[in-house]
């Protein structure tokens, strides 16, 4: 049983490195994620306004007006949708396709933020428990200083996983509500250009 339990001991002091490793590596692509959601995030505040007010005047009449404004620089996923969608608003089965395959775009984009929200408490915790083995060992052996740095560990690691699933749950949370709003613009826009398609030529 000794033998067992010096192996269980060898092999999660060993696991510290890589999981401070990982830590940093999640800490990084964290920070960066937030850099890129803020910057969105003022994008929105500025065009937001400007783009509802567009799908408030949209009838069938000047959709083809109306998509060109809203289409603005197509940088975004939710106006290079818009361009396929206008392009090909004769094809039905290709424009449900096409918002289907929106959907799945915005769940591959929300990835990264659950990634971050179950991975960073984990590494955490890990990042947490393993160090205290060593620190109850100094304790015992009257081994302060290795106690002290033990803890150190234990408890940056534990806020550092913390700031991650933050980071993640927050961006989470609000891209979640844009995509639902975008995903129900994209269908207001499709049966609008669908109503488009149905109505008769005005005799002149």
């Amino acid at each position: 049983m000794e033998t067992i339990s010096n192996a269980l001991f060898w092999i999660s002091n060993g696991l510290l490195v890589p999981v401070v490793v990982l830590l940093l590596l999640f800490f990084a692509r964290a920070i960066l994620l937030a850099g890129g959601f803020f910057g969105e995030f003022y994008r929105r505040i500025n065009t937001q306004k400007n783009f509802a007010r567009q799908l408030e005047e949209l009838t069938p009449e000047n959709a083809g007006e109306k998509i060109g404004l809203l289409v603005g620089d197509n940088n975004t996923l939710l106006q290079q949708c818009l361009v396929k969608l206008y392009s090909h608003r004769e094809n039905t089965a290709y424009c449900e396709r096409l918002l289907a395959n929106f959907e799945v775009d915005a769940e591959q984009e929300l990835g990264r933020s659950r990634t971050f929200v179950k991975l960073g408490p984990m590494l955490g915790l890990m990042g947490t428990l393993i160090p205290m083995g060593p620190a109850l060992v100094g304790l015992a052996t009257g081994d302060i200083a290795s106690m002290a740095y033990n803890m150190q560990v234990a408890f940056a690691t534990t806020v550092v996983g913390m700031v991650i699933a933050a980071i993640g749950v927050i961006t989470l949370q609000i891209r979640q509500r844009w995509y639902a709003h975008e995903m129900n613009d994209l269908e207001f826009i499709s049966k609008t250009l669908y109503n488009a398609k149905q109505t008769p030529a005005q005799p002149e």
